[in-house]
């Protein structure tokens, strides 16, 4: 997850006043004392509720990214083409460098193979959309295949 350290604190911070988790300070040697957290019975329970109803929820996924989709027509064909190339050249660095990742056991192996899906999906279709673009706009295919990296 993409959290920064501010929210991740204030999200602690909030569960602690809840009563999902204790927090105790800790000194080692001549470092500045830090904040250990543990988690409560209650926090437990709350955690497997959420658990539950998060695996049972379907969030459909969007990206920030799909906004320039909407107005894509607005660009000259070719240039179109071009930054499409540039964003999929990020998606298959993206997906090279997840892939490369040691296997793990469990949720976390799902969610690591849950990536590759999505990416490589992703990666099928920007060569699909850029396949057709090329199409209408008549412009000069460079080879682009699905099972391409």
């Amino acid at each position: 997850a993409d959290v920064k350290k501010a929210t991740a604190y204030f999200l602690l911070d909030k569960m602690e006043g809840r009563g999902w988790v204790t927090a105790s300070e800790h000194r080692e040697g001549n470092r500045p004392p830090r904040k250990v957290y543990a988690i409560t019975p209650e926090g437990e329970a709350a955690f497997q509720r959420l658990l539950r109803e998060n695996l049972a929820t379907f969030a459909s996924a969007r990206s920030a990214s799909d906004l320039g989709l909407a107005f894509l027509a607005t660009l000259p064909p070719a240039e179109a083409v071009s930054l499409l190339r540039t964003r999929r050249e990020a998606l298959v660095r993206e997906l090279a460098d997840i892939e490369a990742a040691p296997r793990h056991h469990g949720g976390i192996q799902l969610l690591i193979d849950h990536q590759i899906h999505y990416l490589d999906s992703e990666r099928g279709w920007l060569d699909e959309t850029i396949t057709s673009l090329e199409r209408e706009a008549g412009a000069p295919k460079i080879g682009v295949s699905h099972k391409e990296n």
